[in-house]
């Protein structure tokens, strides 16, 4: 005889298992959802902490800005009949290049494009000229402007604040710009470059064009940004925080705001895994600290299954095969609580139930619920008896005609009448150990052991001649079409003779219904 290694566990160890488990699931549970909470609370005050800080660090770029166009303004104004004036317009760009400090070159351009004063003065002494569509950006403007990142005609890649010229009459002069270079130290760097931290957070510029205008390292300066849901969003002018994966694969969480004066858009951003450095050194001083309350439980649980499993574990060994007294044994048992008490008094009563509902339940899937005859399942185990014991049959198998007709006519509650009128027939026939089975819609089967065609044929004539006589409840006769077939013995499967009826069924209906057909 095999034995399981499950049936030696014991009811202790179980309890102990399962008590041990659950309270492992619920501080693990607990652990989880506190970590959960935490982390998002991190995540949500980083994002929030990084849009704050970028909306300031925006707010001080966009003074930085109107500041600077408000001075190039002016030095715009005191130009205005001096365009003629050599040293007077190198005064003016040197004043406003070395008293600001807040440009690496200033330049007056004229209308035709010629750089005429400049300082550094390199570029006025090299009579360099505006040129190209970048560089002529504050030239076709005629207003003031920020522009886009461009390449100077003394090769420096750089941004441009600019102011125009007009004389008292209105005419355009030209106009005085001051440039930030983007790959030297300049403004921004004073501005942005001592806001990065040791965790890795770091912030950076782009312009209108999704162009980086500032970055810590300086080799991306230029770079076109193209997948970034932050820099897609503070282009367009929103403010906000989101989560992202920047350039590296390093997933980040960034704040972004716009600088709406110059088109620019800051981005400020904390690595993911910095953001929660803390949190998971928390969780482990927590679970630390636990550890001692944790033991003390489990020991209180080991306890416990100990008193509860018990009084069952005598009430199972009192109740083995071997125990040829379980009665007796089972009373003396301590039962001090409730299930035990009720399991010592219900362990022969459930058995006879447990055999009595094994029986009900093995009859109800034998057995087709509306004639009461058996179905193809108690059928098959009938057929399985007499090969088993080879035991020679007949087989009758009935097939109302047009059952079909009769269901879409008179409906399918008269049609449920006439089956159960047709399975109360059969139930007539006197027949001795006849097996009546009904295998589907208005299919029938009979089988009749030690039995032969002919004998079948009588019994199939007697039935189609009280189907006749019988009384059902519609306006028109119910016929029935019967092929019969015999086994004999274990020469073909029981299964053969049934295809065998079949077939003779199958006749009966090409030769009119109503009539008996033999194989």
């Amino acid at each position: 005889m095999q034995h399981h290694w499950y049936k030696k566990i014991k009811l202790r160890s179980l309890i102990l298992s399962l008590g041990v488990l659950s309270i492992l699931l619920t501080l693990a549970s607990s652990y989880l959802a506190a970590y959960k909470v935490q982390r998002q609370l991190l995540i949500e005050n980083t994002l929030e902490s990084n849009r704050v800080y970028s909306a300031k660090l925006a707010n001080v770029a966009a003074t930085f800005v109107k500041t600077s166009l408000g001075h190039l303004g002016y030095s715009a104004s005191m130009l205005t009949n001096n365009m003629d004036n050599r040293q007077r317009l190198t005064a003016e760009v040197e004043r406003l290049h070395k008293q600001s400090g807040q440009f690496n070159s200033v330049v007056v351009v004229d209308k035709e494009g010629r750089i005429i004063a400049s300082s550094p003065a390199v570029f006025a002494e090299n009579n360099l000229t505006v040129s190209t569509p970048s560089a002529s950006q504050s030239l076709n403007a005629k207003r003031p402007l920020v522009t886009d990142p461009f390449l100077s005609p003394a090769g420096n890649y750089l941004v441009s604040l600019s102011q125009p010229i007009f004389s008292e009459a209105g005419d355009y002069l030209g106009y005085i710009s001051g440039s930030i270079y983007l790959e030297k130290q300049n403004i921004l760097n004073f501005l942005l470059g001592s806001h990065d931290y040791k965790d890795g957070s770091y912030l950076y510029v782009v312009d209108r064009n999704r162009t980086i205008i500032y970055h810590p390292e300086a080799s991306r300066v230029g770079e076109l940004v193209s997948i970034n849901d932050a820099v897609n969003t503070v282009t367009q002018g929103t403010h906000g925080a989101t989560p992202i994966v920047n350039s590296k694969g390093i997933d980040m969480l960034a704040g972004f705001a716009p600088v709406e004066l110059a088109g620019w858009g800051i981005v400020a951003q904390r690595p993911l895994t910095a953001t929660l450095a803390p949190l998971n050194s928390h969780m482990k001083q927590v679970i630390l600290q636990n550890s001692p309350l944790i033991l003390l439980i489990l020991l209180g649980v080991w306890l416990a299954s100990t008193l509860i499993s018990r009084p069952l574990w005598h009430l199972a060994k009192s109740t083995s095969p071997q125990d040829p007294t379980p009665r007796q044994h089972i009373n003396v048992i301590r039962a001090w609580y409730f299930e035990a008490a009720q399991l010592k008094s219900a362990i022969i009563k459930s058995t006879e139930l447990l055999n009595q509902r094994i029986q009900e339940l093995y009859n109800d899937s034998q057995t087709d619920p509306m004639t009461g005859l058996l179905n193809r399942r108690g059928m098959q185990h009938v057929l399985e008896q007499y090969e088993l014991n080879e035991t020679p049959f007949a087989v009758m198998m009935c097939d109302l005609d047009h059952f079909k007709v009769i269901n879409d006519t008179y409906g399918h509650d008269i049609g449920d009448q006439v089956i159960i009128t047709f399975a109360a027939l059969l139930k007539q026939l006197d027949v001795a150990g006849i097996t009546l089975c009904r295998s589907g819609g208005e299919e029938f089967i009979v089988l009749i052991p030690h039995s032969t065609k002919a004998e079948a044929c009588t019994h199939a004539q007697s039935l189609h001649a009280h189907l006749a006589q019988t009384s059902l409840p519609l306006n028109a006769p119910v016929t029935v079409s019967i092929g019969v077939a015999e086994w004999t013995g274990p020469t073909d499967t029981v299964h053969s003779v049934l295809k065998v009826a079949d077939q003779a069924l199958y006749k009966a209906k090409e030769q009119g219904r109503n009539t008996t057909v033999s194989a």
